[in-house]
């Protein structure tokens, strides 16, 4: 911890962040603090492009009193830090929620060089610059400070016109300290946010050492060199043969699909023909039965047609007796011959229906 001044309070925070009420003089001075960003048509820009060159006091604020939306002339000032090696939701997650603590924030996010993450933290995926950028596309941030300090000075807070330092409630021991966060919460400066369980730098790293082969595979057949990768020239070889293989296997599971898809679609067509065929059949056979049935149609008109038939081959019958023909006096008189009625039945079939027309045409020639 550096040596304290005049200037500062005994915890080591600056006495216009402290409860020391500001002089009259400086009272009158207009807040010139940055904005929030309103629209997000930009990255956020950096902390030594946009510095706040505000002359005004910046009161120190408890956190009741931010949360209630004072003060109403500048907004509250919140800082975060962090390493933010390949960014991810955990890390936006929790610049989210460092973003929407008070009403009215400015939200600067603090991120460490290279040279001091490698000596506190270990190695970095990705190189200062990139990480700089990655937190200049999150919508949550107002302003990236890079070279951020491992361990937050108070002359750091003072440059910064900082209000409160949001991070996750975990002693984060470090540098020789059991928590480098300590000072800013016996300063009542420090507001907690929670972590994101299930996703950390960490975590992405050991499932990228667990699936190394795979990955080392994917980017061969993407066309890095064995050089790029650091790969040896027998395990070259071996994952190039295990591509193949697995390009086999795909083909061979193309195939499979396809095969499937065929049968399926043979199997559909062959159901809906035997269920039409079905539908075909019933519709015929009703039709049959309403044709040929017991009561069919085909019944009825041919009962019609054989009564037609056979009234038109019967012989009608003669009156039982004919009245008395008048003698005529010019002529003798003949004898009167009464006919009988005969009974006929109806010829059983055509022939016997011919037999009797050709006796009945034989009777006439006998009594002619």
């Amino acid at each position: 911890m550096p040596v304290l001044t005049d200037a500062e309070s005994e915890t080591g925070i600056p006495k216009s962040l402290s409860n020391e009420p500001p002089s009259e003089t400086m009272e009158e001075i207009e807040h010139t603090c940055p904005q929030p960003r309103l629209t997000l048509t930009a990255p956020a820009p950096f902390a030594d492009e946009s510095s706040c060159q505000c002359q005004a006091p910046h009161e120190k604020l408890t956190i009741a009193q931010a949360r209630l939306g004072t003060p109403v002339d500048r907004p509250v000032r919140v800082y975060a830090d962090g390493i933010f090696d390949l960014f991810h939701s955990g890390h936006a997650r929790a610049l989210m929620q460092a973003k929407t603590l008070f009403p009215n924030s400015y939200l600067l996010v603090g991120v460490c060089s290279d040279d001091l993450t490698h000596k506190f933290k270990g190695f970095t995926v990705m190189n200062e610059a990139e990480r700089y950028e990655a937190l200049r596309h999150c919508r949550y941030v107002d302003e990236v400070i890079r070279d951020a300090p491992w361990t937050l000075t108070p002359e750091f807070l003072e440059k910064h016109k900082i209000d409160f330092v949001a991070h996750d409630d975990i002693p984060y021991s470090s540098a020789g300290s059991d928590d480098v966060y300590k000072h800013i919460k016996e300063a009542g400066m420090f507001v907690p946010t929670q972590r994101t369980e299930g996703i950390s730098t960490s975590d992405i790293i050991t499932r990228i050492v667990r699936d190394y082969d795979v990955y080392a595979r994917r980017n061969l057949q993407r066309g890095y060199t064995a050089k790029e990768l650091n790969v040896s020239f027998i395990n070259e070889k071996k994952y190039r043969f295990q591509n193949q293989v697995d390009k086999m296997k795909e083909k061979v599971k193309n195939v499979e699909e396809r095969s499937k898809e065929f049968v399926n679609r043979v199997e559909e067509k062959s159901h809906d023909l035997i269920q039409k065929w079905e539908e075909k059949s019933r519709e015929f056979i009703g039709n049959f039965l309403e044709l040929f049935g017991p009561d069919g149609a085909w019944k009825q008109m041919f009962q019609e047609r054989s009564s037609r038939m056979l009234q038109a081959l019967s012989p009608k019958q003669s009156p039982v007796s004919s009245p008395t023909r008048s003698r005529s006096p010019s002529r003798s008189p003949s004898p009167t011959f009464s006919w009988l009625p005969i009974k006929s039945s109806p010829p059983s079939s055509p022939k016997a229906a011919s037999a009797s027309i050709s006796s009945m045409s034989e009777g006439d020639e006998d009594e002619k």
